[in-house]
């Protein structure tokens, strides 16, 4: 039996809201399930038109421009199961939302896409919950790190959130549990990175990375709660400059210190704690959107034992308050 579907030929008119978009991810967001190798190839036998003429992949649409897609045989929908312990975590994770954006406190451990030993993340589950809306991630954090992510709901919105965390226009501020006595003095880490096979490392021919860094609670010469901002944007940024210090973040399975995660453990910290705590977006009216989610009960307990220097103190829990995104 052939799982697979006819689709006719037929035309689409490009609408204000895709305007400016690439011709092939355009192509990509409305031939669901077809291969990129497929599209490029029926682009460059020129299969697909654009107002009668041959376009290139990377040709920016117009408003009002009619494309020609011929008949194509289009295999099933991908159908990803999606837990339901995950659509509800991610269902009560939604801290702001606008007619085209949506902003989510992620909890720790949850990956934001689908991938290699993860059976749906994030936005696998915003589209099972919302079928039919147009929903991308403007971009990623890493799956042990909780905190905001934002998600565009229109192209329009997702080009320009790309485009100003591209130009470092987004205000990304962290926090971060880090072993021993962090100086008061180390407000700057500048180390270039360099992704490789085995991870991210600092490289004279890496990357240029740049974090500031401020002191935000000492916990004697145990442990110091950071805030960490990121100037540039590189894979596990926060968690290799703190690591190239020689403070690493409590809970990193990767560049951190397994005693002291031990440590921390042993107080019920069972996670990584790193916590992207606020944002503030530059939006396409001119307006600033700031937005801060409050670090987990687990995250609070775990801070309360430490400040009480306890090793197995009983819960005691205290929660940041949540603050409303505000507009300026």
């Amino acid at each position: 039996m052939n799982a697979y579907r006819r689709s006719p030929a037929h035309e689409i008119t490009v609408s204000e809201e895709h305007a400016e978009r690439r011709l092939d991810k355009f192509l990509r967001s409305r031939l669901k399930g077809v291969p990129a190798g497929v599209i490029f190839r029926l682009l460059r036998k020129g299969a697909v038109r654009v107002d009668g003429r041959r376009a290139k992949p990377d040709h920016r649409l117009a408003a009002g421009e009619v494309i020609s897609v011929p008949a194509l045989d289009l295999p099933p929908p991908d159908r990803v199961a999606v837990p339901g312990a995950v659509k509800k975590a991610v269902a009560g994770a939604i801290v702001h939302e606008t007619a085209d954006l949506l902003v989510l406190n992620k909890p720790a451990d949850l990956a934001v896409h689908v991938g290699t030993g993860v059976q749906a993340g994030v936005i696998e589950a915003l589209r099972e919950l919302r079928p039919g809306e147009e929903l991308e991630l403007a971009h990623r954090i890493d799956r042990e790190t909780s905190g905001l992510l934002m998600v565009a709901k229109r192209p329009t919105m997702l080009r320009h959130l790309q485009e100003v965390l591209r130009a470092g226009d987004v205000e990304r501020h962290y926090l971060a549990l880090v072993r021993g006595a962090y100086p008061e003095t180390l407000t700057r880490i500048d180390a270039p990175l360099l992704t490789t096979d085995s991870g991210v490392t600092v490289r004279p021919d890496g990357q240029d990375a740049l974090t500031h860094v401020r002191v935000q609670r000492r916990f004697g010469r145990r442990a110091t709660l950071i805030r960490a901002q990121l100037i540039t944007g590189r894979k596990h940024q926060i968690r290799v400059h703190t690591s190239h210090t020689g403070h690493p973040i409590a809970g990193d399975s990767r560049y951190g210190d397994p005693r002291f995660t031990a440590e921390i453990a042993r107080l019920g910290g069972r996670r990584m704690f790193l916590h992207a705590h606020s944002l503030r977006i530059p939006l396409p009216d001119g307006t600033l959107l700031d937005v801060t989610a409050p670090t987990s009960p687990d995250w609070d307990r775990t801070l309360d034992r430490l400040a009480g220097g306890r090793r197995d103190a009983p819960q005691g829990p205290r929660r940041t308050p949540a603050r409303r995104p505000r507009r300026r």
